[in-house]
């Protein structure tokens, strides 16, 4: 009998998949729950998820949903009433939307697959804002795309202009992609400054995919969706959102992309050959979450974030070497500069990069955060605060001694 677990193989892999890397925070989170299960005591801020559970209504409505056998294939683009309800859910930010308009995906993940999907021809350039969130590029390359980086100007608070936009078309240029409340940097853009990067993408004709899955996650200023600024705007933009964040849904996986008419019927017909429909008790939740009133609990824990958030700013000040970049008013991520610390020593090794710091605080101090690289950011950290306070102050107390107890290399 032939093994079929050789070492060796004739199986060849397209060059899309044999090129790609897995996602560094999935990784570096997995990482950090093993030390977690082995005994160690790691505090884990690189998650991208929040520490809430998920909201009591959806978990209602999906054990109902299986109590009475709702367990069967839905419409490609989702059932018609949760279809209903993400649209009068993004309404709320003074968007315009119907059902038609919305397909249901398994993650917003997997809506801006489809996204990608419907809209490159193999060689069509994307611009990405840098930094960004790590699979953005992949999702572009997988589709035949070419994702060109946006990277914005030393001081301006990790957000692209209107210039600079302008100086990256091409010929080939396709897409703006943008994301507000940005991951990973928090940055929430303001509705002046998305109408000037919209208005860019009118002037050249580009297709706007805006990433809004952290809409909710906004502390001390306004969110802004883009397809609320007017109706040439929403006939060139693609709204990307989701249950994962919000409603602490992540293992859900319910997303959702809105979309012209048209754009929606072509999403719905590539989901239709590929994932069939979104889980049908996972749609019943999200269902039962969105027409519920949740508007206290979510502001409780809006506020419950945001304090965490502030104590993470206020701490961070006072370290040396380890500077905030942006505003850090959205999402639940601070991005830290830590090119500060770069030559200093811990024992036998020498700082020289991010990753350097990262993997040095999880060996020495037992905090794990991720380094940026991966985000087009070579010198920054993602400290996620979602933990408990409790927790996040001690992983805050870590972090300050460990670069306080950095030394300078001797002769």
């Amino acid at each position: 009998m032939t093994s079929t677990t050789s070492t060796t193989t004739a199986i060849r892999l397209a060059g899309r998949a044999s090129h790609l890397p897995p996602s560094a925070t999935a990784a570096l989170d997995a990482r950090a729950k093993q030390l977690i299960a082995d005994g160690v005591d790691v505090i884990n801020l690189t998650s991208g998820e929040p520490a809430f559970p998920t909201v009591e209504p959806a978990a209602r409505a999906a054990l109902a949903a299986i109590a009475e056998d709702f367990t069967k294939y839905t419409p490609a683009a989702g059932i018609p009433a949760l279809r209903t309800a993400v649209a009068a859910y993004l309404n709320r930010h003074h968007t315009r939307y119907e059902s038609g308009d919305v397909v249901i995906t398994a993650g917003a993940k997997q809506a801006l697959h489809h996204a990608f999907t419907v809209l490159l021809e193999p060689g069509d350039e994307v611009l990405v804002p840098a930094p960004y969130w790590v699979s953005y590029p992949h999702m572009v390359t997988l589709v035949g795309g070419v994702p060109v980086e946006v990277r914005p100007t030393p001081g301006s608070g990790l957000k692209i202009t209107p210039e600079l936009v302008r100086r990256a078309i091409t010929p080939n240029t396709r897409v703006l992609l943008l994301n507000s409340p940005a991951n990973p940097s928090g940055v929430v853009y303001t509705h002046d400054e998305l109408a000037a990067l919209a208005a860019v993408a009118a002037e050249h004709d580009l297709t706007v995919i805006s990433d809004e899955i952290c809409d909710h996650w906004v502390y001390g200023t306004s969110f802004t969706s883009v397809a609320s600024l007017g109706p040439d705007v929403a006939a060139r933009t693609l709204t990307i959102g989701g249950m994962s964040k919000t409603f602490a849904m992540t293992g859900w996986r319910i997303g959702w992309i809105a979309a012209p008419a048209h754009v929606a019927k072509a999403v719905a017909a590539v989901q239709s050959h590929t994932a069939s429909a979104p889980s049908s008790v996972s749609q019943r939740a999200a269902l039962g979450a969105l027409t519920a009133d949740l508007d206290e609990e979510l502001s409780r824990r809006r506020t419950a974030l945001d304090e965490r958030r502030q104590a993470v700013l206020q701490r961070l000040d006072k370290v040396p070497g380890v500077r905030v970049d942006g505003d850090a008013r959205g999402a639940f991520f601070v991005f830290a500069d830590v090119s500060g610390t770069y030559g200093l020593t811990a024992g036998d090794r020498t700082i020289g990069s991010a990753a350097d710091f990262a993997e040095l605080l999880l060996a020495r101090a037992d905090v794990a955060v991720v380094p940026g690289t991966d985000f087009a950011a070579p010198d920054h950290v993602r400290i996620s605060y979602t933990v408990p306070p409790d927790r996040l102050a001690v992983a805050l107390d870590r972090l300050s001694h460990f670069v306080t107890d950095l030394t300078v290399p001797g002769p």
